[in-house]
């Protein structure tokens, strides 16, 4: 059980704060993981927004909780865990002394989260003032979102900086994937069941194709996405996190310097893709006006409000990881926006079995296939060959065994990547948390990506409500390959 603890979210009248975290202690709140004499603490910009406070959280809870999860009973006692305090991240006010009284009037053994829901540039001023004002604990920890940085070099600087004030064991630097139980569920699919643990190398696999397809389009970060594009926001985080996790060797102990250790390694074997490998292994896109779901939408162009821009909305990347383990076998990696389906999932596809001693006439015999989704249902699927029943004369076809995670739990459990992964915060759990040293690996494998898009070329096109440009689909072709598509037959 969790000892009591203060998260102050820095930002807590944005939008990550008002969809993502509050909602996220709300459910630790019913779900008893919220421990008497714990407080939430938003900060927000002016006294006004701290009076309304109560009121914006309510309206948020109610917009962004699944249905049934709001009920006013709960809502009246999670209320009472909420201090909502106007500070200015930026400048050493009188309402950094509020904060700290606030927080001195339960002693500094208490736990202390700073959660950084703000945007990267001000990461290092907002440490500085925690530090100024003697907010900064033994038992503090700070939680900074990702993406940190827009290359290695700015992303140690603001690193640098965050050290300044904080040791590396307090710094917690988030991917909310990491998070979704169906991610940690990997590890254990992995590591406790021999069925797999002894099919997992180049002997067995033939490839690994991870996707994270999303159908919206800029929304609200139009300014940051075009500097940003597909490759930094989604790629150089969420994916190498998924890949590393995929490919790892088992760890010593499941404990975090474990299992970093064994993350490193992975990206540190990564293939290098450099000037002319880039032209041969990645494919980038921009979307372009499409059909969605019955739905004209624009294309980013439109979106964006200007005549150009060679921002990329979409990447898929052969890559290789240079070990005993994996040699040969290619990861496919995969994200963009405006696609034809939301989803993101692992598909491990087996080699194909090594004599047939079926004739022709009872069908194509596919290869076995693990998919392990992770949005927008939680599930792992595992397909394999099988006589039909129907049919007296021998015929095979794929079945497929099907575990839908989210019906193997009470209805008061909810799987919530963020209220996990906070309350590992606050519990001082960094197992699920990012390294520096991954950090700056994943950056020297994406920075040569990008300085060859800068020399040269431009994104392919592709529709919205498709799965991508042409060009994807010919970089799997190569080896004889093909996307597996959610929804689709493969």
């Amino acid at each position: 059980m969790l000892n009591p603890f203060d998260i102050v979210i820095f930002g807590g009248g944005g939008d990550l704060a008002l969809r993502k975290l509050l909602p996220a202690m709300y459910r630790a709140y019913q779900e008893g993981n919220l421990p008497e004499g714990s407080r939430v603490l938003p900060t927000v910009r002016a006294q006004e927004q701290k009076e309304q406070y109560i009121a914006t959280a309510e309206q948020a809870l109610k917009s962004h909780l699944s249905e049934g999860e709001f009920n006013a009973k709960d809502w009246q006692a999670f209320a009472q865990f909420l201090v909502p305090v106007v500070v200015n991240v930026t400048e050493a006010d009188d309402n950094w002394d509020v904060l700290k009284d606030i927080l001195d009037a339960d002693g500094e053994e208490k736990s202390r989260v700073f959660y950084l829901s703000l945007p990267p540039a001000v990461y290092g001023t907002c440490c500085e003032l925690l530090s100024q004002k003697n907010l900064i604990t033994e038992n503090s920890r700070v939680v900074v979102e990702k993406p940190i940085g827009y290359c290695g070099k700015s992303a140690e600087e603001i690193n640098g900086k965050i050290a300044q004030f904080f040791e590396e064991n307090q710094i917690f630097r988030i991917d909310h994937y990491l998070g979704k139980e169906t991610v940690q569920n990997l590890m254990a699919l992995r590591f406790a069941n021999a069925l797999f643990e002894n099919l997992w190398d180049a002997k067995s696999i033939d490839n690994i194709q991870i996707s994270i397809s999303e159908t919206v389009g800029l929304e609200s970060r139009a300014g940051f996405y075009d500097k940003a594009g597909a490759l930094r926001d989604m790629v150089q985080n969420h994916l190498l996190q998924l890949l590393c996790l995929v490919a790892m060797e088992s760890p010593s102990k499941l404990n975090a310097n474990s299992i970093r250790a064994e993350k490193l390694k992975v990206l540190e074997a990564l293939r290098p893709l450099v000037g002319e490998d880039v032209d041969d292994n990645v494919v980038r896109g921009q979307y372009v006006p499409g059909d969605l779901n019955g739905k004209l939408v624009p294309g980013y162009l439109e979106e964006l409000g200007e005549g150009s821009s060679k921002t990329e909305t979409f990447v898929a990347i052969k890559a290789h990881i240079d070990n005993w383990r994996w040699a040969g076998v290619p990861f496919y990696l995969r994200t963009g926006k405006r696609m034809k389906k939301r989803c993101a999932e692992i598909v491990v596809e087996y080699k194909p079995v090594s004599h047939n001693v079926y004739d022709p006439s009872v069908g194509p015999i596919q290869p076995n296939r693990l998919e392990i989704r992770l949005q927008p249902e939680e599930s792992i699927q595992l397909t394999l060959m099988s006589k039909r029943l129907d049919n007296l004369e021998m015929q095979l076809q794929p079945v497929t065994l099907n575990i839908e995670l989210s019906q193997q739990y009470s209805k008061g459990f909810h799987s919530d990547a963020y209220k996990r992964l906070m309350l590992d915060a606050a519990a001082n759990n960094p197992a699920l948390f990012i390294h520096r040293d991954e950090v700056r690996q994943a950056w020297k494998w994406i920075d040569p990506i990008v300085a060859r898009w800068q020399e040269k070329g431009t994104p392919s096109l592709y529709r919205a409500g498709s799965w991508g440009p042409e060009a994807a689909d010919e970089l799997l072709e190569e080896n004889n390959h093909a996307w597996f598509n959610v929804g689709e037959k493969a």
